[in-house]
């Protein structure tokens, strides 16, 4: 039931994503900027994949969680930055009531898949380093399938709820949201109705899919530094912190960056620094993921190297035929 306190407000059928807005000058820069970002990442992520099942080397559990990561942040980057790019191009800000819950359910069903895709991807290197003689027993292919499987159940169920709830909210009063996606925040405020079930759903899930995955990342992580300063030989160490040290600078910026906004004050001194540092996890993690994990892997660089050097002799032996 409505709120008799909003008395007689027109409802709301639209939501006007202020975004970057205040920065009038920085349109087309911005425009330019997002559109590399975006262009990069989709292709970027579609190599690996690409990589990952065409080359015989990496049908691995690393590979393959890694895979699922790249496709994720894929899907991840595409519910945000094609509306920011339309929003900077045109000017126009506006987005309906249901588009905009529909970008909330994707964002936050791939949100909560990242956060337990990233823990999973850590437990797979602590068995890998702290539990060699043991690993290729428990982690064999139905496990890595279910692993990876409950992570994008799991993810999408807990959303699944929480939209359910929150698409039969009526909103009235204000319409104007100070960010670039439509975050749950301001739109449980913007509601006429009761919100105490959705504000519990709220805190309840995003303390499930935060704290207890970057708990189990920290611990395994913990376990693999231990074991890493026990090896003797000093390049046997190099070596294998080299394999994990790419997912955990991944896992640094994202849930660093998600943890700071989230505990900042709510202030409105403060919303243009969460606006920037949303930017960490909603973009950057995206982008530095296949440039990290190709950079960084002496394997994968290599892979790199002799697609490109076959491709360019299939390119060379059609012009000469």
């Amino acid at each position: 039931m409505a709120d008799s306190s909003w008395g007689n407000q027109t409802t709301v059928t639209e939501f006007i994503l202020l975004g970057f807005g205040d920065l009038p000058d920085l349109q087309i820069l911005l425009f330019l900027l997002f559109l590399v970002i975006y262009m990069a990442t989709v292709a970027g992520n579609s190599l690996v994949m690409v990589l990952i099942v065409t080359d015989q080397h990496f049908h691995t559990p690393m590979y393959f969680f890694l895979e699922n990561l790249s496709c994720l942040e894929t899907c991840y980057t595409s519910t945000i930055l094609p509306r920011i790019l339309v929003s900077l191009l045109t000017g126009d800000r506006t987005i309906s009531v249901s588009g905009c819950i529909t970008q909330m359910y994707f964002f936050g069903g791939l949100v909560g898949t990242e956060c337990s895709l990233l823990a999973v991807m850590s437990y797979d290197r602590y068995l890998a380093i702290c539990k060699p003689l043991h690993y290729s027993a428990l982690m064999n292919t139905r496990f890595c399938v279910q692993l990876a499987a409950g992570t994008w159940i799991n993810g999408f169920f807990a959303v699944t709820i929480f939209i359910f709830f929150m698409s039969q909210s009526v909103f009235c009063g204000l319409n104007e949201i100070d960010h670039f996606y439509c975050d749950p925040v301001p739109l449980i405020k913007f509601s006429c109705a009761d919100t105490h079930l959705i504000i519990l759903l709220d805190f309840m899930f995003s303390f499930i899919f935060t704290l207890p995955p970057f708990l189990l990342t920290l611990t395994s992580y913990v376990c693999i530094i231990s074991t890493i300063l026990r090896i003797p030989s000093t390049t046997g160490r190099q070596k294998t912190f080299s394999t994990c040290s790419s997912h955990l600078i991944v896992v640094t910026i994202f849930y660093g960056t998600i943890m700071i906004v989230y505990m900042l004050p709510k202030r409105d001194t403060l919303r243009a620094l969460k606006k920037v540092l949303s930017l960490c996890y909603t973009v950057l993690t995206p982008l530095v993921n296949p440039l990290i994990y190709s950079l960084r892997n002496r394997e994968v660089r290599e892979a790199l190297s002799k697609a490109f050097s076959q491709y360019v002799a299939f390119k060379k032996t059609c012009r000469d035929s």
